[in-house]
């Protein structure tokens, strides 16, 4: 026999595993937008490897704020879209700053700059950002809507029954029958 709560923690394990798959995908999709454009920009410009690095992620990044908004956070609160932008903007560049400062590292401080190395830490560094960027789009930018718990309404029935048998037991004693308080 379950409990009550081993349902709620259930489902909610079952969101949070749909939420990561859906994550995944867009994320997935963004890896390929920004892998294809860091090499594209790295084998057909003189950039270097950071700056044409820091392209690529900016261009992924717009293209997964479509796909997180219309796609794996659609259910979510959509009122405040300047401040949702703002948010996602600045956990961007942080993850920005995570991701290429990963590769700036490998690249200038080990000198690790083949195409295959790049390509190596690029990934290693989105992977760290990626973590990174779920907790923060999920807590700040993509918020849930406030849910009404059980507990509370059920509190205030509680509450409501108690004042009316109150009231009626306060008329009985005086003798006068006064009216029950109408629940709101």
């Amino acid at each position: 026999m379950s409990e009550p709560g081993d349902t709620s923690l259930r489902t909610r394990v079952e969101q949070l595993a749909r939420e990561v798959a859906k994550f995944g995908a867009v994320g997935g999709l963004g890896l390929l937008v920004n892998m294809a454009a860091f090499n594209l920009l790295r084998h057909t410009t003189d950039l270097q490897v950071v700056r044409a690095s820091l392209i690529a992620t900016v261009i992924a990044v717009l293209f997964n704020y479509v796909g997180f908004r219309y796609f794996t956070y659609r259910d979510r609160d959509k009122s405040g879209r300047a401040r949702e932008l703002t948010l996602f903007l600045l956990f961007s560049v942080v993850g920005a700053v995570i991701e290429n400062g990963l590769l700036y590292a490998a690249t200038y401080g080990f000198g690790w700059n083949s195409p295959l190395q790049s390509n190596f830490f690029k990934v290693f560094g989105i992977g760290v950002a990626t973590l990174f960027r779920f907790w923060s789009y999920r807590t700040w930018v993509f918020r849930t809507h406030p849910a009404q718990p059980e507990a509370t309404s059920e509190a205030v029935e509680q509450a409501e029954k108690f004042l009316a048998e109150g009231a009626a037991d306060a008329s009985s004693e005086s003798g006068q029958q006064q009216p029950a308080p109408r629940p709101l």
